[in-house]
């Protein structure tokens, strides 16, 4: 049996939350796309490929300086595709730094195909994200 999307974005969830290991990338799929159309400037707005994503994402988990706390599922929508789904949803964090607490939202558009994302396609709140790590 394989992972259905709301799976994948449940298990997602479990790997923000805290403070996580490193990324293992078991859930990718070797020619996954991660796309950030709105990302801040210096930042990648796709990133093609499993082991690109890795070595990106997983040096950015370890400089964060925030311990995300609670992903709230706002509200999944499913489309016409079976495997893809529309995911809203808040992120609350906790700055390491200030101690501070602060939520943002986003909006990602998540593709599975024989149980391995093969697509993320997140709409962030650059401000909010921007304000909270000051």
């Amino acid at each position: 049996m394989t992972t259905t999307p709301r799976e994948s974005f449940d298990q997602m969830r479990q790997h923000w939350l805290g403070h996580p290991a490193a990324l293992t990338g078991d859930d990718l799929a070797d020619d996954v796309t991660i796309e950030t159309p709105f990302a801040p400037p210096g930042r990648p707005t796709r990133i093609d490929g499993k082991q690109q994503f890795l070595d990106f994402a997983n040096a950015e988990r370890a400089a964060i300086p925030v311990r995300f706390d609670e992903c709230r599922t706002i509200a999944i929508h499913e489309t016409t595709d079976p495997e893809t789904i529309i995911v809203e949803y808040e992120l609350t964090g906790t700055s390491t730094k200030t101690n501070e607490q602060h939520t943002a939202t986003f909006i990602g558009v998540l593709t599975v195909h024989d149980g391995k994302i093969t697509l993320w396609r997140e709409y962030q709140n650059t401000l909010a994200i921007m304000r909270a790590l000051g």
